[in-house]
């Protein structure tokens, strides 16, 4: 085979997506709070050359198998992922697992308790909604989803003309401590790191807060956490830096993504914040 030249091979690499080799570790879609299916989410993958996605669902494993159909016959490596609505030390924090096996038992468990929990939840939340003169009907909210929440009741709200937006709704009934607003249930931290590690997955702090510290990692890592989400489409380069640099000093591997739950915002579009499949590589081999 003659050796390609050197302008052929400039062409090409110039031709390649700026993405490729990177992967999108945070994606939402229509089985949680997000508005694109999972086919739609590979498919945007696809287009600007992501090497990789995880498709994190709160508290629902649901999409992946979805996802894979839509990607078969492609490059592109689809990541079992879910984002965990967790509680730790009176606060709420998202745990992402990647790489679980979604029937182990634990996890799976676990799941589909706090599933059963928000459905309750939102059914609470519709009673209070008609204690105020309220009534939804049901029929518009889309099949697909298996985790309710209140952005679902508020859309609902917003669809059937009882409120002029999503934030009016959360403003008047839904914000937290509203008179229509019931807290969501949240599986101990410590319970949710076993569930991962029982799963054959790894773990990773999802968007950690400003009053994130490094004794904070240390002591999530010593519980069992794998992981930190250094690239966040809310971090600014000096916070990135930070939690990388911390990550490093722990020998905590690292994790990003766009946090995309639909169109409309460009920083958290499919594919806007990465990590390396070198990174990638480093979060994998931490797979128990």
């Amino acid at each position: 085979m003659p050796a390609r030249q050197p302008f052929t091979v400039l062409c090409q690499l110039l031709a390649r997506p700026a993405h490729l080799d990177r992967a999108d570790l945070h994606l939402h879609s229509t089985f949680s709070d997000g508005t694109y299916t999972p086919a739609e989410l590979v498919d945007l993958a696809r287009r600007c050359g992501l090497a990789a996605l995880a498709l994190t669902d709160h508290d629902t494993l649901e999409g992946v198998d979805a996802a894979r159909v839509a990607a078969r016959g492609s490059e592109l490596e689809i990541i079992t992922g879910v984002e965990i609505s967790c509680a730790d030390q009176g606060r709420e924090m998202h745990l992402l697992a990647y790489f679980v096996h979604p029937e182990a038992g634990q996890l799976h468990q676990a799941l589909e308790r706090l599933c059963a929990e928000r459905r309750q939840r939102f059914a609470e939340m519709l009673a209070r909604l008609r204690t105020v003169g309220v009534t939804i009907e049901m029929e518009d909210l889309p099949r697909a989803v298996h985790v309710l929440g209140r952005r679902h009741l508020a859309e609902l709200l917003v669809q059937q003309g009882k409120a002029g937006s999503v934030r009016e709704a959360f403003q008047r009934w839904l914000h937290d401590g509203g008179r229509v607003a019931v807290p969501k249930v949240l599986l101990p931290l410590e319970e949710a790191l076993h569930a991962v590690c029982d799963a054959g997955g790894v773990s990773s702090w999802a968007h950690p807060s400003a009053r994130c510290t490094l004794r904070d990692l240390q002591r999530l890592q010593e519980a069992g956490l794998t992981a930190v989400e250094t690239e966040y489409p809310t971090h600014r380069a000096s916070r990135t830096q930070q939690l990388r640099a911390w990550a490093r000093s722990l020998g905590l591997a690292i994790t990003g993504g766009s946090d995309c739950h639909g169109p409309g915002e460009p920083r958290r579009s499919v594919g806007a914040c990465t990590i390396s499949r070198t990174e990638l590589e480093a979060l994998r081999a931490r797979v128990p």
